[in-house]
C-alpha cells in the first residue's frame, strides 16, 4: 500500500527517449521525478519537467514562464529582453540554438526547450505551449545506468 501511494502521489520513474536533451541527460537514462514538487509550488525557469501528453511523455527544460517574452537571436536566448547565460549548455549547444521569436507566452503555459537544441522537438517546433496541468512533475535524479547515477539539474 505504501509503495502504491508513493509511486501514486509522489514519486515515479520515466525512461529518456532520445537524444534531446543531451548533455544534461540522455537515451535511455532512467529518471524519477518528484509528482508532489508542483502541488506546492509552480515550475521554475531551469526545472527539468516531465510533461504528459496523450501519445508521450516528454522531459524537457522550462525556459519560459507564464506571460513572459521569449527571443532567440544570433545564438542568444532573451528572457523579457534581458539575456539568459544557460549555464547548464556547453558552447555547443548555444551554438546550435537557431533564431526564433519574440513570442510571448500565454498566462497559466510554459515554454521549454530540449538541451540538444538543434533536434529537440520542443515549444519552438512541435510541443507548441505547454499547460500547467501538462506538467506532471520534475526530475530529480538519474537512477540507471548505475555509473550516471546523481542529480539532475
Amino acid at each position: 500500500m505504501l509503495a502504491f501511494v508513493i509511486r501514486s502521489f509522489l514519486f515515479a520513474t520515466s525512461v529518456v527517449e532520445g537524444a534531446s536533451m543531451y548533455p544534461t541527460l540522455e537515451n535511455g537514462e532512467r529518471v524519477i521525478f518528484n509528482k508532489a514538487v508542483y502541488l506546492v509550488s509552480e515550475p521554475d525557469r531551469g526545472d527539468i519537467v516531465i510533461i504528459q501528453r496523450p501519445t508521450k511523455n516528454y522531459v524537457k527544460r522550462v525556459i519560459g514562464l507564464p506571460n513572459d517574452t521569449i527571443e532567440i537571436r544570433d545564438h542568444v536566448l532573451y528572457i523579457n529582453g534581458e539575456p539568459d547565460e544557460q549555464l547548464y549548455l556547453g558552447e555547443e549547444e548555444i551554438q546550435a540554438t537557431a533564431d526564433y521569436g519574440p513570442v510571448d507566452v500565454p498566462p497559466e503555459n510554459y515554454f521549454v526547450m530540449g538541451d540538444n537544441r538543434s533536434i529537440s522537438k520542443d515549444s519552438r517546433n512541435g510541443l507548441g505551449f505547454i499547460e500547467e496541468s501538462e506538467i506532471i512533475g520534475r526530475s530529480e535524479i538519474v537512477i540507471y545506468p548505475f555509473h550516471e547515477f546523481g542529480w539532475t539539474r
